[in-house]
């Protein structure tokens, strides 16, 4: 389509041509239309070899393609995306792509993006409402978001996901629910977490006296700290002690409005894909013992798009020789 500047339409060109077949030199006829001899030439050799039709614009469009990616590897990539529900830059690294290329292929045959699918089945579901203003604070330690993330138990043996869902080696049911109380810091995205019996107040404390150790070995200073409005954060002398004693500004989220403790949020939703339901699990404490393998491989060795494809740790100041 021509653009609104166009010297030609394709009802100017017609006009040209006609006035070219009258018999005028085509260097006085481009001219008059105010163009250069060689588009004038153009558009005469067209008519000339496709009439009328020649005149229409054509698309830009290569004919052929012959380093776009071959199908083989495009099926590689769809599998692997099927098989993990993972990203670009994992897909890459795994594959030995370049993440760009990864996107394109996904974006070629119309994969849903990953926020779209159910993080468990991989189904499409409905895209989730999201802040139109992201926000980073600008050094380390200047706001952490914690809240807990609940997982059922899995029973000797191995649930429904290791067996399906007829016979079991043990279908006694309600095992009860694990616990994950979840720390992130906003501005590296370095993660802290771990696996309790509640989130009860006395436990949410607790475990921030540890974030905050934790943080601290990395040369981090806690400086604020967010969460949803659960009882354990808002109502709790236990978890309120704690802020104070560190000099900790305490602040919460809009009722109904999880994005704006969206950072953590999307930890739980990583930390469910790529740990607690990555594989089935023979027992409750063969997936407890994986979670601090997990946790080391996503603050040292995960690259974070949300951070330029950096891994967490190297947002922090020496923080990769420091952690433990």
């Amino acid at each position: 389509m021509s653009h609104a500047n166009a010297r030609l339409t394709p009802a100017g060109r017609l006009i040209m041509v006609q006035r070219i077949q009258s018999g005028r030199a085509v260097a006085h006829v481009a001219a008059e239309m105010g163009i250069s001899r060689t588009t004038a030439w153009r558009w005469w050799r067209r008519f000339r070899e496709c009439g009328p039709a020649g005149l229409i614009d054509r698309s830009s469009v290569a004919r052929s393609h012959p380093r776009q990616t071959k199908a083989c590897v495009e099926a590689r990539v769809r599998i692997m995306r099927h098989l993990t529900r993972r990203g670009p830059v994992f897909i890459a690294d795994k594959l030995g792509l370049q993440a760009s290329t990864v996107g394109r292929v996904l974006r070629r045959h119309h994969v849903p993006l990953l926020r779209e699918l159910d993080p468990v089945t991989g189904s499409v579901i409905r895209a989730t409402r999201r802040s139109a203003q992201r926000y980073e604070h600008d050094h380390p330690g200047s706001l952490i978001h914690v809240d807990v993330k609940k997982l059922g138990r899995i029973p000797d043996g191995g649930g429904w996901r290791l067996h399906g869902r007829g016979q079991r080696p043990a279908r006694k049911r309600g095992l009860g629910y694990d616990y994950v109380h979840t720390v992130i810091d906003d501005h590296s995205r370095v993660a802290y977490a771990e696996i309790h019996d509640d989130e009860k107040g006395i436990t949410a404390a607790g475990v921030l006296e540890r974030a905050i150790a934790f943080y601290a070995r990395l040369g981090v200073t806690v400086e604020r700290v967010i969460s949803d409005n659960a009882f354990a954060y808002r109502h709790s002398a236990a978890f309120k002690a704690v802020v104070d004693a560190h000099g900790i500004r305490q602040r919460f989220i809009k009722p109904h409005c999880p994005w704006t403790n969206g950072k953590v949020e999307r930890l739980n939703r990583t930390l469910a894909t790529e740990w607690a339901y990555a594989r089935p699990w023979s027992s409750n404490d063969d997936r407890k013992a994986g979670l601090t393998t997990w946790l080391d491989h996503y603050n040292l060795d995960r690259h974070h798009l949300g951070i330029g494809g950096k891994t967490p740790i190297d947002r922090i100041n020496n923080g990769r020789g420091q952690y433990t």
